[in-house]
C-alpha cells in the first residue's frame, strides 16, 4: 500500500512539474516574440523621428505599416501556438495579444500620420498618438501584472 501511494505522489509531483515547464516555455516564448521587435522598434522609432523632421510623410507611413505588418506577425504566431493546459494560460495569452495589439495601434496610427493629406488631419493623428503613448504604462503594467499572475499560479518565476 505504502508503495502505491509513493508511486502516485511521484506521479503527480512529475505531472505538476511537466505542467509548469509546459507554462513556463509558453511564456518564455512570447516574451521572445516581444523581445524580437526590440531591433525593429528602435531602428523605426530613428528613422520616424528624421522623417517627421524632414516632413517626409510618405516614409512615415511606410514605416508604420512594415511595423505594423511585423507585429501582426507576432499576433498571428502566438494565437497559432498551442496554449499549454496550465491554470491562467488562456488569461495570460489574451492580455499578451492586447499587449501586443497596443503596439500595433501605435505603428497604425505612425502609418495613419503619413497618409493625413492635411496638417489638420496630421494633428488629429498626433493627439490620438499621444493618448496612446499616455496609456503606455498601464498597458505595460498590465501585462506584467497578467504574466506574473501566470507564473505565480504554475510555480515559475518571472525573469
Amino acid at each position: 500500500m505504502a508503495k502505491k501511494l509513493f508511486f502516485i505522489a511521484l506521479l503527480f509531483t512529475g505531472l505538476v512539474a511537466c505542467k509548469s515547464k509546459s507554462a513556463y516555455k509558453y511564456s518564455e516564448d512570447i516574451v521572445t516574440k516581444e523581445r524580437s521587435l526590440t531591433t525593429p522598434i528602435e531602428t523605426t522609432e530613428d528613422k520616424v523621428e528624421k522623417y517627421i523632421a524632414a516632413r517626409q510623410y510618405d516614409s512615415i507611413a511606410i514605416a508604420g505599416e512594415d511595423m505594423e505588418k511585423l507585429v501582426q506577425q507576432k499576433i498571428d504566431e502566438i494565437n497559432s501556438m498551442p496554449v499549454p493546459d496550465a491554470e491562467g494560460a488562456d488569461d495570460f495569452k489574451t492580455a499578451s495579444i492586447r499587449y501586443f495589439k497596443y503596439i500595433k495601434s501605435l505603428y497604425t496610427g505612425y502609418k495613419n500620420l503619413g497618409e493625413a493629406e492635411t496638417e489638420e488631419a496630421r494633428q488629429e493623428v498626433v493627439d490620438e498618438l499621444q493618448k496612446l503613448v499616455k496609456d503606455k504604462p498601464s498597458v505595460i503594467s498590465d501585462m506584467q501584472a497578467a504574466q506574473r499572475k501566470y507564473a505565480d499560479a504554475n510555480g515559475f518565476k518571472v525573469k
